[in-house]
């Protein structure tokens, strides 16, 4: 019972971050101002590695290396983002 209530859960989980997913992208698309789409850049980052938990499901730890990749490229495209639209200039 537990077992099939977690992988249910899982996936849910997992429907769930696919429509934030989508909903972020559509931000990206459709913001008015830069400073929305740099978060909504942001936000599609931090789904995109909470979506990894594909992971738990396959046991596999390719996955939880990936999120480590992603969050990590996802923080400095972030921070260089809005250096650069505080400055004009991401290096000074």
């Amino acid at each position: 019972m537990s077992h099939s209530l977690l992988g249910a859960a899982v996936i849910v989980a997992q429907v769930l971050l696919l429509l934030a997913m989508s909903f972020s992208i559509i931000r990206m698309a459709r913001g008015p101002r830069a400073q929305d789409r740099v978060l909504a850049l942001d936000a599609l980052y931090v789904n995109a590695m909470l979506l990894l938990t594909i992971g738990i499901r396959t046991g596999s730890l390719l996955y939880v290396e990936a999120g480590l990749i992603i969050a990590l490229l996802g923080f400095a495209g972030t921070v260089a983002l809005s250096k650069f639209l505080m400055r004009g200039q991401v290096i000074e």
